[in-house]
Order: structure tokens, then C-alpha cells, then sequence
């Protein structure tokens, strides 16, 4: 019952705006009539009254998008895309338009097309949920889908390891062993100096064995390692004290 009522209703008022058309077809009531016969799925008098309405108004936006819509509604996507490509370059932010244009060019495989529109069409409404599906369906990433690309493969990214190169000797091109450390974050460079026993612990594990067989059995990069750690003692004594 209800959609019978609409259907009478939807019919009135098309008697309606067609009798003030044809009393006054300069007018700008070819508008609303056109509408209502889209809403009727009466294309054809839709196209007919829109044709004639830019006539008398060329240039009309609305007249233009409007007929683009119902030329795509009788499939001819020819005859709608050329109405809304020639609707954009009077207006080019027209979402109306856009959004049209996106599925013609979407439907025909012209992809760089159909992303501009969309683009267009984000750029006033990034959560557009036709323009996001559109972008889906051609394989596009959004901003977001970007973002957290590049952040997951950060997280994925193996870390660098450590060296620490202690077998050639100091003076030889090298100020200390740091010069061949290689640190990938922050946290391997703490990592790196927990392992590594205080300048203090080590002079006193080192000096304090006095035995010489000992001394003999060092292998050569044992040797500069405590090398390099007494010099840095050196350098942190006081002068009066080391005096």
C-alpha cells in the first residue's frame, strides 16, 4: 500500500512540474521534473528534459551532473562520462560528479582515472565509504594502510648485530675499540656496556695476578682488550693522583 501511494504520489507531482515546464520551458523547474522522473526510473523523459533545459541554461552544473547520472542509469557510458568530465572542469570539486566518474572509469579499467576521482573525492571526505571501496577494488593503500605498512615492517626489520673488534691494536688508525662498535638502537648500546665490567673491576682482576705462566697463556686480543681498558682507566684517574 505504501508503495502505491509513493507511486501516485511520485506520478502527481510529475503531472505537476511538467504542466509549469510547459508553460514556462525557460524556467528552471526542469530540475526537480528531471528528478522525478529518475526517481520513477523514467530515464529517457529524464534525459529529454534535461537536454532541453541546457539549451536554455548551457553551462548549468547541476543540469550536467544530472544528465551524467542519467545517462549512466540507460548505459551509455560514453555520452555520461563526456557530460561529467566536461561538469568537472567547471567544477572541479563536484563530489556528485566524482563519484560517477570513479565507477565509469572503475567499469572501463581506467584506473589513473578512477583514482583521481577518488582522491577528489577524499580529499573532502577522507571517510568516504564508496570512494574506500573503489580505492580497495583497485588494489590502492590508503593513508592509514601506508602508515601502518611501514611501521610493521620497522617492527620486522632484523636488528644489526654487534661487533666489537679488538684485534688490531690501538694507535693503528683507532682512538678505542668503539670505533668498530656498530649499534643498531639505544638498547643494544645499554646492552653492550652491561656486559662490558667497570674500568675499575677489570684493572683490578688484571693487575692483581701476578702469575707469569698466566701472563703467557693471554691470547694476543685478551691482551689489548685489557690494553684498552687500562687506558681508559688512565684517562678517567685524576692527574694529581696519577702524579
Amino acid at each position: 500500500m505504501a508503495s502505491e501511494s509513493k507511486k501516485v504520489g511520485n506520478a502527481a507531482e510529475i503531472d505537476r512540474l511538467a504542466l509549469v515546464f510547459a508553460k514556462d520551458p525557460g524556467s528552471k523547474v526542469f530540475i526537480p521534473l528531471a528528478e522525478e522522473y529518475g526517481k520513477a526510473g523514467m530515464w529517457e523523459e529524464a534525459v529529454a528534459v534535461l537536454e532541453d533545459g541546457l539549451k536554455a541554461y548551457p553551462g548549468f552544473i547541476t543540469a550536467m551532473v544530472a544528465l551524467g547520472r542519467a545517462y549512466e542509469q540507460m548505459n551509455q557510458p560514453v555520452k555520461a562520462k563526456a557530460i561529467l568530465e566536461e561538469a568537472i572542469k567547471v567544477s572541479p570539486d563536484n563530489l556528485r560528479a566524482h563519484r560517477i566518474l570513479a565507477k565509469l572509469y572503475t567499469a572501463q579499467g581506467a584506473k589513473e582515472s578512477a583514482i583521481r576521482s577518488c582522491n577528489v573525492i577524499l580529499s573532502l571526505n577522507p571517510h568516504d565509504q564508496e570512494a574506500l571501496s573503489l580505492c580497495a577494488g583497485l588494489e590502492v593503500p590508503t593513508t592509514h594502510g601506508v602508515e601502518a605498512s611501514s611501521q610493521e615492517q620497522l617492527r620486522e626489520k632484523p636488528a644489526k648485530t654487534v661487533n666489537l673488534d679488538v684485534s688490531r691494536p690501538l694507535g693503528e688508525g683507532r682512538t678505542s675499540a668503539i670505533d668498530d662498535v656498530t649499534l643498531a638502537t639505544k638498547d643494544e648500546t645499554h646492552k653492550l656496556l652491561r656486559s662490558v665490567p667497570r674500568s675499575e673491576e677489570m684493572a683490578i682482576s688484571t693487575t692483581g695476578s701476578t702469575d707469569s705462566a698466566a701472563q703467557k697463556t693471554r691470547s694476543p686480543a685478551i691482551a689489548r682488550l685489557e690494553q684498552w681498558l687500562n687506558l681508559i682507566q688512565d684517562r678517567r684517574r685524576d692527574p694529581q693522583v696519577s702524579s
